[in-house]
């Protein structure tokens, strides 16, 4: 039988070696996740201010994602004043990316600031390839620099 917290991390650590190949960043899991309750799954080592809270989900089977993990992206997102970034992968499926619409529309006139949670509704959210996700995440990087 699998352990699903073995193939939860194993899945964190492949996601923060794309991250480190596309964006040149360095990424930790964030162990903290164990702990308390709104820590996202990975942290940003090169950069404290990288503008998104990554959630990741690795399971066997299914298609989509399931609603309570987009509300918990959402939670730990509203916690760090940060945007919601959601990473999946089911078996045999490629690794898909949901950003919330607010990060894509009008991307360069986000700014992490304030109650974020006023300034956009989250429930509306886009899902993408790796490539277009590593688009999104330059254009708000180019923002944060």
């Amino acid at each position: 039988m699998v352990n699903g917290r073995n193939k939860g991390a194993a899945f964190e650590r492949e996601l923060a070696k794309i991250l480190l190949d596309e964006l040149g960043l360095t990424f930790k899991r964030d162990i903290e996740q164990y702990r308390e309750a709104d820590h996202g799954d990975l942290i940003c080592v090169d950069m404290p201010d990288f503008p998104f809270s990554i959630e990741a989900k690795r399971y066997r089977a299914g298609y989509g994602i399931q609603p309570q993990w987009w509300t918990q992206t959402c939670d730990s997102a509203l916690a760090t004043n940060k945007l919601p970034l959601l990473v999946y992968k089911y078996d045999r499926l490629p690794i898909r990316w949901r950003f919330p619409v607010a990060a894509v529309v009008g991307m360069s006139d986000f700014v992490p600031a304030g109650d974020i949670a006023e300034q956009y509704d989250w429930r509306y959210a886009v899902e993408c390839d790796q490539v277009t996700a590593m688009m999104i995440i330059r254009e708000h990087l180019a923002d944060v620099g």
